[in-house]
């Protein structure tokens, strides 16, 4: 598996390394220079790959490098003796002028393909050339209307060194060679594995956000869309999406549950246990197109939604609708909207009370209470939303705190509270969170309580994964999660000393609406029989005796 590839990781890690030595700290802005780059060398392969796929079928394709473009000429070059010497011109200013015309007559796209530039020399050329003409290109794809444009538009491309440029080009040469290597010798899908690479790098960003954001981990997103099953067709949204982690997952569940019905002997199980399908073997036209009015996505970070577009248009969907906004302002109005909603909004932070949609109706500015408002509000009826929250949103004893979870016990059916060990989120975060699994509109009669006690990681900084003897991979509870999800039943699962059981409403009703497990869990204390007192100093005086008769043994022996 690609999460074993000890060259790709490598690489991938020299990678960020020749960022850094070359003056670029920063993860998210490396990250962003780094998506960058990447998405220019995925769409010179993708379109090449239209183009071989079309003439092979015979039907007409128009890439998106067909046509001309006008080239970036840096006229002080011609038009002054050089460019500290600005006031001089040269002697033969209309010869320079015709020279400078001559250089701006519109030239061919194909000169904005990866597979040009990238061999490019000088590296000063290349730089030039990749920043004035290959970028702009970039940031204007999808058209003018599109949200891809209208959030690239501001983009910058920050890379001034030439060699770190030449290097940078080199190392994602080398990864795309490994990633084909891997397809080759693996049998997985090479879309599959290259949007794993784009996750592996996304997980270098090792700091939480000024609100609260961190990523969540890709298992625990792989957990949840297992947990709500989407369906092709359905509409799906993620409020808070940062880089689109949670729609990727609902967009590989899809895809895998196609081939799933197609064909399940191609399927296979990935590292966390998860069955996961050959993405080409299902990705017709007509699929894709659903695909494509499935997914959307707001985050009030650009630099987010600049990566959460570039993530989801290197995984196969073109044109993603991602869109920078304020969920829980006035100016969000979709309500009512979505099939299913997938997050895990921000922990901590606040809003300005004015600020605040009229439609929210929690008297709090908590933010991490607001969101969980807000994906109800988002849901169609009969609509599905798993939530993840910190463990403070379970039995708070604040107004807001109850009132929220009153509306989710009386106004939808709170399917399941499923507690997660605290080093989840690690090294980003050691906070206790907990998924909430709830249907809109349905009547909760009883609620299902899991205590997860290991993810299939370290709980720690480190967080590797868990092996048991024999090398065999340890899933933790995640699989035994979604078998007893699926599987559970109110009549059976009522043993309180058990991993996961039932509550009944009337319960949670009567507790204050608390939804915290350990409320409801009945602790089992083994107990231990100590023996008596005379019994104990008899076996200590023996001891004793034993000791001295092998001391003096000792004594006789050295004598």
């Amino acid at each position: 598996m690609l999460q074993n590839n000890a060259n790709l990781k490598s690489t991938i890690n020299n990678l960020w390394n020749t960022f850094w030595s070359g003056g670029i700290s920063n993860p998210l802005t490396a990250i962003e220079q780094i998506t960058y780059l990447l998405f220019m060398k995925r769409l010179d392969d993708m379109e090449a790959k239209r183009e071989k796929d079309a003439e092979f079928t015979g039907d007409s394709y128009t890439s998106r490098f067909e046509g001309t473009y006008v080239p970036y000429v840096d006229e002080a070059l011609y038009l002054f003796k050089d460019k500290d010497d600005y006031p001089k011109y040269v002697k033969d200013l209309d010869a320079a002028k015709a020279k400078v015309e001559e250089l701006k007559k519109p030239r061919p796209k194909a000169e904005l393909r990866w597979s040009f530039f990238k061999s490019m020399a000088p590296a000063e050329k290349m730089l030039e050339h990749v920043r004035f003409n290959v970028f702009p290109f970039i940031k204007n794809l999808n058209g003018g209307t599109s949200p891809f444009t209208k959030h690239m538009a501001n983009a910058v491309f920050i890379i001034e060194k030439p060699l770190l440029l030449v290097e940078a080009i080199k190392q994602i040469e080398l990864i795309f060679l490994e990633i084909e290597k891997d397809a080759m010798e693996g049998g997985h899908a090479f879309q599959d594995i290259q949007g794993d690479v784009y996750e592996m790098l996304l997980s270098e960003i090792a700091t939480a956000g000024k609100n609260g954001q961190f990523r969540t981990p890709r298992h625990i997103i792989k957990l949840v869309a297992d947990l709500v099953e989407p369906k092709l067709g359905k509409r799906i949204a993620d409020p808070a999406c940062g880089t689109g982690g949670f729609l990727l997952g609902a967009y590989q569940y899809l895809l895998s549950d196609l081939v799933r019905q197609k064909d399940p002997s191609k399927l296979i199980k990935d590292n966390d246990g998860f069955e996961r399908g050959t993405l080409s073997a299902v990705l017709t036209e007509d699929v894709k197109q659903i695909l494509e009015d499935s997914f959307f996505g707001y985050d009030i970070d650009i630099t987010m939604v600049r990566l959460g577009l570039m993530n989801l248009m290197m995984h196969g969907i073109d044109n993603p609708h991602i869109d920078y906004k304020d969920t829980l302002s006035k100016t969000y109005n979709e309500d009512a909207q979505y099939d299913i909603v997938m997050a895990n909004p921000p922990f901590t932070g606040s809003i300005d009370k004015g600020d605040i949609n009229e439609n929210l109706k929690l008297q709090t500015t908590k933010t991490e209470l607001l969101f969980v408002e807000r994906i109800v509000t988002m849901l169609k009826m009969g609509g599905v939303a798993a939530i993840i929250v910190p463990q403070g949103v379970l039995f708070g004893a604040g107004k807001a705190f109850t009132q929220l979870r009153k509306k989710l016990v009386e106004e939808a059916q709170l399917n399941a509270v499923i507690t997660m060990p605290s080093g989840v989120f690690k090294p980003y975060a050691g906070v206790n969170t907990s998924i909430l699994i709830l249907t809109k509109g349905g009547i909760t009669e009883n609620t299902w309580f899991y205590e997860m006690k290991s993810d299939g990681y370290e709980l720690n900084d480190r967080r590797a994964e868990k092996y048991k003897e024999g090398g065999i991979r340890d899933f933790g509870d995640l699989q035994d999660i979604i078998v007893k999800y699926r599987g559970r039943n109110p009549k059976i699962d009522t043993d309180r000393t058990a991993q996961c059981f039932f509550v009944p409403r009337k319960e949670i009703e009567d507790k204050n609406y608390d939804l915290s497990m350990s409320k409801y869990q009945e602790q089992v204390f083994e107990e231990i029989e100590y023996k008596e007192p005379a019994l104990i100093f008899e076996e200590l005086e023996n001891l004793e005796k034993t000791i001295l008769s092998e001391l003096k043994t000792l004594k006789d022996m050295i004598a």
